[in-house]
């Protein structure tokens, strides 16, 4: 057997976990915004739940972009906690507002880019934003079905899925392939890739 082996054992294990590292991250950073909490427990129990989750539960690895810009990354937090606030304030006054039932709906909203990873980073936006909470998602088609509440008319509903394309377009500004962000702006009317607001 050669010396070299282990060593390169070694080395390859060392690629992989640096390649995984922001997955792994995610994982953490995923499971304290699930229990709304930042704290040193959540983070220990987060760590735990993410090696549970990468060495128990043998996925496939999950192929990056190898692309990060921290500005963009940046706007898409502070964009995301703003829509956190606005949509905690919109709920509370749906419910208080006894003149009219804020009615509800679920909708449809078709992605741009072809990739599981954003896929899922979008789903998990939506979700976490108050008013919004994704129930299904079409993988073969790039659809993510949201039940809505606060919907009224036709409007209402493009405005929904104006948003969950605002959404896909920070995400992949932040963390998509230079494909995929060229593939949104070949999508977006005007040469605009921003589509929507921020909720």
């Amino acid at each position: 057997m050669s010396p070299d082996l282990p060593q390169g054992r070694l080395r390859r294990g060392f690629v992989t976990a640096w390649r995984q590292l922001p997955f792994f991250v995610w994982l953490i950073a995923l499971w304290m915004l699930l229990w709304g909490q930042f704290t040193w427990l959540a983070f220990v129990t987060g760590l735990v739940a993410a090696l549970v989750v990468t060495r128990i539960f043998r996925l496939p690895p999950v192929e990056l972009s190898g692309r990060v810009n921290i500005w963009w990354g940046l706007v898409f937090v502070v964009e995301f906690l703003v829509a956190v606030v606005l949509g905690s304030l919109t709920v509370a006054w749906q419910v208080l507002d006894f003149r009219r039932q804020p009615g509800s709906a679920i909708i449809a909203a078709q992605l741009v880019t072809d990739d599981d990873l954003i896929m899922t980073h979008v789903g998990v936006t939506c979700s976490l934003i108050p008013g919004s909470l994704i129930v299904d998602t079409d993988r073969d088609r790039r659809i993510l079905y949201l039940h809505v509440i606060g919907v009224r008319d036709d409007a209402d509903v493009e405005k929904q899925r104006a948003s969950v394309h605002h959404w896909e377009e920070r995400i992949v500004r932040a963390v998509g392939s230079r494909a995929q962000l060229q593939a949104m702006r070949d999508a977006a009317p005007h040469g605009s890739l921003a589509r929507g607001g921020s909720r």
